[in-house]
């Protein structure tokens, strides 16, 4: 056993002692040690029920020969950190996650790791923590939220809540309205209910093998997510006697799995951040074209919030994500040789999986759009290319040229939507929020549902060298790669300059010339940096552009 290292010999006769000031007995040394990655805290409701959670997987791991060993990981809400500073610390937090828990795991020499996250940035974050650490890991998240109901019966969400504000600013919601959806969008405990980021990082630990039937959806209050506890900490000692390690799950091939279901789901346009970052910590390089070539074969199948009015508890019934996947294989788009923390390969995974309601999970041959739910766009303007959840643009919006309106910053473009100065056909530009020029690529939930909420969704878009949360919808496109601090094209854009968008055909285009772009270039200064101590400024110097993960290069 790897924690041999330090529980065996007179050697390690000191390293034994400081075991048995923890309580543990010779038996308990005698098994393997499993350490329990739990991001139980009080500030996150994705994260108020972990704690049952990591107690569940625990006796799973005891029922199962083994002894577990309980050490946290940070989270942050990204919807309390929404709209002002601490929005700079939500993604950066991936990395702080994925070096501390491979500190941890490395200096204890576990034998085994399980894994409980649950909200946007701990989910990724944790995955990267395996790849690297590479030991048996398993992966078992807190559940998603239950969908809330406004006073008159109408199902409701964070999505709709933020949009509430919109619609309070352009008159067409009073207080009373705001205060309905303020008490009833969030009922319970786990990730918020729609298909937004934590939900679609974890549904995809089911696509990459790494977590057990139900992990992404069933229901955070559920007494079933205590079940599925229990057997993922017995199923980690299964992993341990095996040998089995994330690196053998999680190859190339299983990337690409991940990503054929990100397509039919219609995840969140974080996923083209968290994948290849995940994938870059596990050997394996993912592109954006190659995540294009991959919508183009794949059906869009689901429209969960904010893209339709269903909600991950639907999901769930109607078979979740190996019901999803079952569909995929059945038409020969994933990989089902593949191993996965089961212990089974896929398409034993499958065998008996049915697809329990074709109008929640559209079949094949009836699918909301013939390509998947996340275009990448190309052009002069990110020339390294940029991301649209596309299952969540209006029609109206698929293809759009308009001018530039263009803020340096999200908090003047959020004034300038509140004090309707924004309006119908306008193309929205916030640039210097990239990972560097942020630092911390804020969500740009505010602004996209302060556009939605004022009614102009169907008729303005908006683009950003930051990043949306999975909550978002509309002609939203983010990522602009190369960013405007690092001298991308998008910091050379002028207010009034025409910008062609055209997602059909993956294209975004500043209509002025050559000539005129490079004139620009030439007289470009980049600002100076709005960060200069502390985390965020060392993260500036180290992270690299969005299309390459936002990953922090050595």
């Amino acid at each position: 056993m790897l924690s041999d290292n330090i529980k065996q010999g007179v050697e390690r006769a000191p390293n034994r002692s400081l075991l048995y000031a923890l309580g543990l007995t010779e038996e308990e040394m005698a098994r393997p040690l499993i350490g329990v990655v739990s991001s139980y805290n009080e500030i996150v409701p994705g994260h108020m029920n972990l704690d049952k959670i990591a107690q569940a997987v625990k006796d799973g791991v005891r029922a199962a020969g083994g002894t577990p060993i309980l050490f946290p990981a940070i989270a942050v809400c990204d919807g309390i950190a929404m709209g002002h500073i601490g929005m700079k610390y939500s993604l950066v937090t991936r990395d702080l996650i994925a070096d501390s828990t491979e500190a941890m795991a490395i200096a204890h020499q576990f034998d085994g790791l399980v894994m409980i996250p649950n909200c946007d940035k701990n989910v990724p974050g944790l995955l990267m923590a395996a790849a690297r650490v590479n030991v048996p890991t398993i992966f078992c998240s807190g559940g998603p939220m239950l969908a809330g109901r406004l006073k008159d019966g109408r199902r409701t969400c964070l999505s709709h809540m933020f949009e509430a504000v919109g619609a309070y600013h352009a008159g067409t919601l009073d207080e009373g309205g705001v205060e309905d959806y303020t008490e009833n969008a969030c009922p319970s405990c786990g990730s918020c209910s729609g298909m937004y980021t934590a939900n679609s990082m974890n549904c995809l630990t089911e696509a990459l093998g790494m977590a057990l039937r139900g992990n992404g959806t069933i229901p955070a209050p559920y007494s079933a997510r205590l079940r599925l506890a229990k057997k993922t900490g017995m199923q980690i000692m299964e992993l341990v006697k095996r040998d089995l390690r994330p690196r053998d799950i999680m190859t190339a091939a299983a990337f690409r799995n991940a990503e054929t279901v990100d397509m039919a789901l219609g995840c969140s346009t974080n996923t083209m951040l968290h994948l290849p970052a995940i994938a870059h910590e596990a050997g394996v390089s993912i592109d954006l074209d190659e995540s294009n070539r991959i919508s183009a074969q794949t059906p869009n199948l689901c429209h969960l919030a904010p893209a339709g009015d269903t909600f991950m508890e639907d999901l769930e019934r109607a078979g979740g994500v190996y019901a999803v996947m079952h569909e995929l294989a059945e038409h020969g788009l994933l990989d089902t040789t593949l191993p996965t923390v089961t212990g089974k390969t896929i398409a034993e995974n499958l065998a008996d999986v049915e697809n329990l309601n074709p109008e929640i999970i559209r079949p094949f041959d009836r699918p909301y759009s013939p390509n998947g739910g996340i275009a990448v766009l190309r052009g002069n303007l990110a020339p390294d290319g940029c991301v649209v959840k596309r299952s969540a643009v209006a029609p109206e919006m698929m293809v759009h040229e308009g001018p530039a309106r263009v803020f340096d910053s999200e908090d003047e473009a959020i004034a300038a939507i509140y004090g309707r100065k924004i309006v119908p056909g306008d193309v929205v530009v916030i640039r210097y929020e990239g990972p560097k020029g942020g630092p911390g690529m804020r969500e740009m939930l505010n602004p996209t549902s302060a556009i939605c909420g004022m009614g102009l969704g169907e008729s303005v878009a908006l683009i950003t060298d930051g990043r949306f949360s999975g909550a978002t919808r509309g002609a939203a496109i983010g990522h602009v790669s190369p960013e405007a601090a690092s001298g991308g094209n998008i910091a050379l854009v002028q207010e009034g300059d025409r910008i062609s968008i055209d997602i059909p055909n993956c294209k975004i285009e500043l209509k002025i010339t050559d000539a005129e772009m490079e004139r620009r270039r030439a007289a470009w200064v980049c600002p100076p940096p709005k960060v200069t101590t502390g985390y965020l400024a060392r993260y500036a110097r180290l992270v690299s552009s969005a299309d390459k993960g936002a990953i922090l290069e050595i």
